[in-house]
């Protein structure tokens, strides 16, 4: 039987410190690294072969300027075994110190397995030492469901459970509640129909705070993500000389139906839990600081200074805004479409933010900012290193940005009564913060994607 005590906590913690880094889940890519401490290991149980224990850590982080070390702290799903599989190699700790019993230690969610245990233990809503398993409604989730890691990761991983559940763990984690899960509650509540129902969630209480750390909610089989949809769009206009409105696979109608199920859900949130009005000049020197900040990590920005405070200067114009509880970090790959209508998930907000930040009212400006940014990825990511790429082909590119962002302020003011392009400058100032955040997150990430939210920086300011 696979033993994981055998492992030393030392151990674990000098592979962690050079394997966390690495992962795509890490929020802090450009910081040094200066400690890792293990502040909590959880058995979670065992099945023949392998066994698995869920991991804290707490990472700390050099400070800019030499001010100290911040510390992040992350959740780590673990599985022992005493034989490699092939499938888990390439999820490999690499663990200097090794015996007989336990030659193997491994990313724990990439194993079948161990997704089962994860499984068993929210079925039962167990308890699980410092961990509880929480169900909304009793004896409501099944036992003995298998369970497979969902497709891509990013700032979570996310697996199925029998095909019908979908279990999030967020890597990152901080005290306090966990705006998905609250939200998709207060949702819940009002009957909306734009979000998949919330089953579970797991929670523990750490430093004597509440922390939640995943969450389950219906899988819709049967969907596809937003991302994928608007690009077969662009593929089609690609591939031709045809204008938007004349591509096979228009995207316009789809839009108009993804404004409307955004609107929706913005009013459902403000029904549930209120709506309140602050100067727009607090909303836009928070963009302004960011946007100057910025200037750090993409030099390129500085040209762009004068013309971003200008439009900032304009947006202030607009004088009392009302916001509210909101998505915060809405874009094409945060919607799914099924059949008959637009789901929107992941409503943990901007990873970037601290959770207090995240929880914080905003103008639902915001989220139609975020989703006309995406519009515009999804029109240009294609086109990148393209060296048939035509001023005509970006010219056809930006006409398919302009026709599905207007039929999604269409659909959007259908239902919330009120043109989100009324407040052109406020709007264009979320769409400038937006950009900018891209542009940092390109230029540590993704280099030869920073065009693209440079080039709508441009335009922006």
């Amino acid at each position: 039987m696979t033993d994981s005590t055998r492992v030393r906590t030392t151990d674990l913690e000098a592979a962690l410190l050079a394997w966390v880094p690495q992962q795509r889940w890490f929020a802090a890519k450009g910081s040094r690294v200066v400690s890792l401490a293990v502040v909590a290991r959880v058995p979670l149980g065992s099945r023949p072969g392998v066994s698995a224990e869920h991991l804290l850590v707490d990472i700390g982080l050099d400070s800019p300027g030499g001010n100290g070390v911040r510390m992040q702290r992350y959740q780590v799903p673990l599985g022992f075994r005493t034989n490699a599989v092939d499938d888990l190699v390439r999820w490999q700790l690499p663990l200097a110190s090794v015996d007989s019993v336990v030659s193997v230690v491994f990313d724990g969610l990439r194993d079948p397995e161990i997704i089962a245990l994860y499984g068993e233990a929210l079925a039962a809503a167990e308890s699980v030492e410092s961990i509880d398993f929480r169900n909304v409604v009793a004896n409501s989730i099944d036992h003995g469901m298998l369970g497979r890691v969902l497709g891509a990761e990013q700032s979570n991983t996310s697996v199925i459970l029998g095909e019908v559940l979908l279990l999030k763990l967020f890597r990152q984690v901080s005290p306090g509640v966990n705006p998905d899960i609250e939200l998709h509650r207060a949702l819940a509540e009002t009957g909306c129909e734009n979000v998949a129902p919330l089953r579970g969630w797991l929670e523990t209480e750490q430093d004597g705070e509440l922390t939640m750390l995943g969450m389950a909610q219906d899988f819709v089989a049967d969907s596809a993500e937003g991302w994928t949809t608007a690009l077969a769009s662009v593929r089609d206009l690609l591939a031709g000389d045809r204008e938007p409105q004349d591509a096979a696979a228009d995207f316009a109608s789809e839009a108009h139906a993804l404004g409307a199920a955004v609107a929706q859900v913005h009013a459902d949130l403000a029904r549930q839990l209120g709506t309140s009005e602050r100067p727009s000049a607090k909303s836009v020197d928070e963009i302004l600081a960011r946007v100057e900040a910025a200037v750090d990590v993409v030099p390129a920005l500085a040209d762009h200074l004068p013309a971003a405070r200008e439009l900032i200067a304009r947006a202030e114009a607009a004088g009392i805004t009302t916001v509210q509880r909101i998505h915060g970090d809405l874009h094409l790959g945060q919607v799914l479409r099924t059949p008959s209508k637009w789901l929107l998930i992941d409503f943990e907000g901007e990873p970037a933010k601290t959770l207090e930040e995240r929880r914080q009212p905003d103008s639902a400006l915001r989220d139609v900012a975020g989703m006309l940014r995406s519009f515009d990825y999804a029109a240009h990511h294609l086109l990148l290193g393209s060296a048939d790429a035509s001023t005509q082909t970006y010219e056809r590119a930006a006409r398919w940005v302009q026709r599905n962002s207007d039929a999604f302020c269409d659909g959007y003011a259908s239902v919330a009564g009120g043109d989100p392009r009324s407040a052109a400058d406020l709007l264009a100032a979320y769409e400038l913060d937006k950009a900018v955040y891209e542009a940092v997150y390109e230029a540590r990430n993704r280099p030869t994607w920073l065009e693209i939210p440079m080039r709508a920086i441009r335009r922006l300011a």
